[in-house]
């Protein structure tokens, strides 16, 4: 990989933890689902809560939610019902994607809910103020921790995608391995049956002694 192929990778790597906050509406009734690649080991935030409506006035008793977060495989690691609130933080046990899905009751009238949140992972995750704070650290050596912790995220990062690449491609080489034979077999049964049909053909001309 040459060196503006890394500059272009180290970039979207970069970029995607900037768009991690975002904010979506959800109607009542209606469940909205969340997706986040994370690795095996790798600590993620999360912060969530109801936009209220009506800046200055307490939040209506209609606007609730209920969150949770689980991975790919089941596993249940955040849960809240019928909040206006809420922030989960964990250590990811396997890697894969995890699903942030958030659910508004049902009412009638409809309403719809406003919804900012805010999912981070890796070296994003920490509380830097925190621990500058409690290692009572000078600026420099707060920047060079803080960019240590972060090369360090971008380069498990990258061998996170090589290790996906070589899954993949062991998976085309096992897809492709599956064509060829079934491409064989349907060769196989198509001259199997022309030959089959040529025999009926020559023995139906032979019985009514056509040839």
């Amino acid at each position: 990989m040459n060196l503006g192929s890394q500059l272009c990778l180290l970039l979207l790597i970069s970029i995607g933890y900037l768009c991690e906050s975002l904010r979506f509406e959800l109607q009542s009734g209606h469940t909205k689902c969340i997706a986040e690649d994370i690795k095996s080991n790798s600590m993620t935030v999360g912060k969530y809560n109801i936009v209220n409506p009506n800046e200055g006035q307490p939040l209506p008793d209609s606007h609730k939610l209920t969150v949770r977060v689980t991975s790919q495989h089941g596993t249940n690691y955040h849960y809240s019902d019928h909040v206006e609130s809420g922030q989960f933080a964990f250590t990811a046990a396997e890697a894969g994607d995890y699903m942030s899905c958030f659910w508004a009751p049902d009412h009638d009238p409809k309403i719809t809910l406003t919804v900012d949140f805010d999912w981070r992972t890796g070296v994003h995750a920490k509380d830097w103020s925190n621990v500058a704070k409690k290692g009572s650290l000078s600026v420099m050596e707060f920047e060079l921790k803080k960019m240590y912790d972060t090369v360090n995220s971008i380069h498990e990062e990258m061998s996170f995608l090589r290790e996906r690449e070589y899954e993949m491609q062991e998976l085309n080489q096992a897809t492709n391995n599956k064509m060829a034979w079934l491409s064989f077999l349907s060769l196989f049964v198509c001259l199997s049956v022309a030959g089959l049909q040529l025999w009926h053909l020559k023995t139906f001309f032979e019985k009514k002694k056509i040839i």
